[in-house]
């Protein structure tokens, strides 16, 4: 199979029927449409507006109860809790939320969690998902070469070899660390202070890191595409520990 192949990209396997319903309402929740003491519409109302089965709702309910958003009194409805009582548990978190340690805290489970996915997307893996994953280091490569932004095309990447494990909780793990460790570029006030640098992004002064990154990607699709697990996870394993190094030396820890 040429590497240079032109079919589209496929994409990685689409969230959940249940996640869809919570992240309607958790957005809801977070611009202000729903406000603390609200009720959450109710159940045939969820099931019309995402056209979904009772079974999916009441699950979306449980997750929203799970990450602190909502509480559920019997025989009356859902309702929004009220700030001080809601948690925020890390994988809801935003970026604008999480706090550098928390970001190497996070680091650390995607390290192993990426490892095993690289060696399952080894043993897993189709013609498709090489294709995918081709063409998301192809644009990776392109956009470094043109001074774009590269992060979407290094989340891409990572988010095609979780789709290769054929196991749809890689994938949702992964999407929401990536939401807090991976923030997407965006427009800011001239006099906002700069972030630190995200997860896998390269620092601004070391542009060589891109070149570095696009290496590393490169060695962890070859092993996926000779369905070298064991290859697999120790190169995605040197990839991630590398990052979170790299993010280290930008915030003064080396």
């Amino acid at each position: 199979m040429s590497a240079q192949t032109s079919t589209p990209t496929p994409p990685a396997r689409a969230i959940s029927q249940p996640q869809r319903v919570v992240d309607g309402v958790t957005e809801r929740i977070h611009n202000g449409t729903l406000q603390p003491g609200d009720r959450v519409p109710p159940e045939p109302e969820l099931m019309r507006e995402f056209g979904v089965s009772r079974s999916v709702v009441r699950e979306a309910v449980s997750r929203l109860q799970a990450s602190g958003l909502v509480t559920t009194r019997q025989g009356v409805g859902t309702f929004v809790l009220e700030s001080s009582q809601q948690t925020r548990p890390l994988l809801a978190a935003t970026a604008r939320d999480v706090r550098i340690q928390q970001v190497l805290a996070m680091l650390e489970l995607r390290i192993s969690l990426e490892s095993e996915a690289a060696h399952l997307a080894a043993l897993r893996r189709t013609d498709a998902h090489l294709i995918a994953m081709r063409a998301a280091l192809d644009a990776f490569e392109q956009h470094r070469r043109s001074g774009a932004s590269t992060t979407e095309d290094d989340f891409n990447f990572h988010m095609q070899i979780a789709s290769a494990t054929g196991n749809e909780y890689f994938e949702e793990v992964l999407r929401n660390l990536g939401s807090a460790t991976i923030p997407r570029p965006r427009a800011t006030p001239a006099d906002t202070p700069p972030q630190a640098p995200s997860f896998g992004a390269p620092l601004a002064s070391l542009e060589h890191n891109k070149e570095i990154t696009q290496r590393e990607h490169e060695e962890i699709y070859d092993a996926i595409r000779r369905q070298d697990a064991a290859a697999a996870r120790a190169a995605m394993l040197m990839h991630l520990i590398h990052s979170r190094e790299r993010l280290r030396i930008a915030r003064g820890d080396a």
